[in-house]
């Protein structure tokens, strides 16, 4: 049987685009192999300063309303002190304080206990940095 606290780090090329990545499936997966039937809590952690976690639905379009949205609190101009990168990357560090980069989910019976619609994505508006690591802890 495992642990109490198990943890695991993904690693994930999210590209030069700004995107809405689903990783319900890996943290499913993570689940079946950690939590070994059992109830707890599912931590999704993403350590960087501009990405975060969202439960949100995808492939009707909310990822891209998502990213949509964004752009219109979050605009990629000129206008943030924090000026390194491509047009507009301080909007990215500000992205954390909107969508923060983590989430603490439910796991019942060892299954994370989501809404019909809920899918855990990582949110990511940085086109500069293409790798992202996602810590995913079970605690029992």
């Amino acid at each position: 049987m495992p642990g109490p606290f198990t943890t695991r780090t993904l690693t994930l090329s999210t590209g030069s685009a700004e995107t809405v990545t689903d990783l319900t499936h890996a943290c499913e997966q993570f689940l079946r192999e950690a939590a070994g039937g059992r109830d707890g809590l599912l931590n999704v952690f993403v350590p960087h300063a501009t990405a975060g976690i969202a439960l949100i639905e995808t492939g009707a379009g909310s990822d891209a309303d998502l990213l949509a949205a964004l752009h219109t609190v979050l605009p990629a101009d000129d206008r943030w002190q924090h000026r390194h990168g491509s047009q507009g990357h301080g909007r990215d560090h500000l992205l954390p304080a909107f969508v923060p980069p983590h989430a603490t989910l439910p796991v019942v019976g060892g299954r994370l206990e989501l809404g019909t619609w809920q899918s855990v994505c990582l949110v990511d508006t940085n086109k500069d940095n293409p790798e992202r690591h996602v810590r995913l802890s079970f605690l029992g």
